[in-house]
């Protein structure tokens, strides 16, 4: 038997079919090309809309149902979900504990984010002084707090206001002092500003450290040269340099005061002065887990939720231009 022979054109192209097949390869290689990037995002995109798009979605829609009771409410079908409109809105807008966990919470922030934004940029411009010492060891020192969970820190600090075993008393009562008491009605606002003040600072101070170490060391030297001062030098170039990285502290410190849960609940048990709505997402925890009134607390996580989104939104747009040179 002879080999088949191919017959070429005058160019030396391959046969149409050859072609064709080569047209067939190019299509399904840049198909599967096209098709890693989606491979590679569908993880994320299935762990985002599993874990965060149908909770969001779930919640607004329990948030618009109600619970309607026919006859004496036993049996199967007594009690059927039905559609209530906007009534957990408005029942969450004119309850009385809702507005004044919202004025606790708006009077711990107001406590919390200047104290800790301050203390967090005075840290960051002593570490970025050429007098310091220690920097590596104090920058960890100062860290570490935040790496323990908001739940042991008021633990710690609970037991630390406590009277009773409190070494901070003892050391009042020696000196013959009047220790105040941070778990009464009139101070325990201060003492959970305490706790999260304690655990906060060393994340804004990394933040801004970090964008303080972006910047290059010749601006410095070039002000050093003309006879600044490093005091000179913090206020009227670092500050101005640092403005981006203060806002967002000030708003992951805003969301995360909105959010404020883990350390009133964890003093309760320690005091009389905390409720269960002390703050806006202890009235939620309340009514979806104690009451077993869901919908009225997702209504209530619907109504924190954009006054989260609300309130950021404003903020930026006030900060924009001056912090990010962005026009309106």
């Amino acid at each position: 038997m002879t080999a088949p022979t191919i017959t070429r054109g005058a160019d030396g192209a391959a046969p149409p079919r050859r072609q064709g097949r080569a047209r067939r390869s190019g299509r399904s290689g840049w198909r599967a090309r096209v098709g890693v990037p989606y491979a590679m995002l569908a993880p994320g995109i299935v762990l985002f809309v599993a874990f965060m798009a149908a909770p969001i979605l779930y919640t607004l829609f329990l948030s618009f149902q109600k619970t309607q009771v026919t006859g004496l409410g036993l049996g199967s079908g007594a009690q059927q979900q039905v559609f209530a409109g906007i009534e957990n809105y408005a029942a969450s807008l004119s309850d009385p504990e809702f507005a004044a966990s919202v004025g606790r919470v708006l009077l711990y922030g107001l406590i919390l984010i200047p104290t800790m934004l301050g203390l967090a940029l005075l840290f960051a411009l002593l570490l970025d002084s050429q007098r310091t010492r220690a920097v590596g060891f104090s920058r960890i020192s100062i860290f570490l707090p935040y790496a323990v969970p908001a739940v042991i820190s008021s633990l710690l600090w609970g037991f630390l206001y406590l009277p009773a075993v409190s070494p901070f008393y003892y050391v009042f009562e020696q000196l013959g002092w009047d220790a105040p008491s941070l778990l009464s009605s009139g101070a325990v606002v201060f003492g959970i500003a305490n706790i999260a003040l304690w655990g906060g600072v060393g994340f804004n101070m990394i933040v801004i450290y970090t964008s303080l170490k972006a910047v290059p060391s010749d601006i410095y030297e070039a002000a050093r040269i003309d006879g600044a001062s490093e005091v000179q030098i913090a206020l009227r170039i670092k500050i101005p340099i640092l403005a981006p990285a203060l806002v967002m502290t000030a708003l992951f410190s805003m969301v995360a005061t909105l959010q404020v849960f883990a350390e009133p609940t964890t003093l309760r048990p320690l005091t009389n002065s905390l409720s269960t709505s002390w703050s806006p997402l202890m009235l939620v925890y309340r009514d979806a887990f104690i009451r077993d009134d869901i919908y009225s607390a997702a209504a209530t996580s619907v109504v924190i939720a954009l006054a989260t989104f609300i309130i950021s939104f404003l903020f930026l747009r006030v900060v924009q231009k001056r912090a990010f040179g962005q026009e309106d």
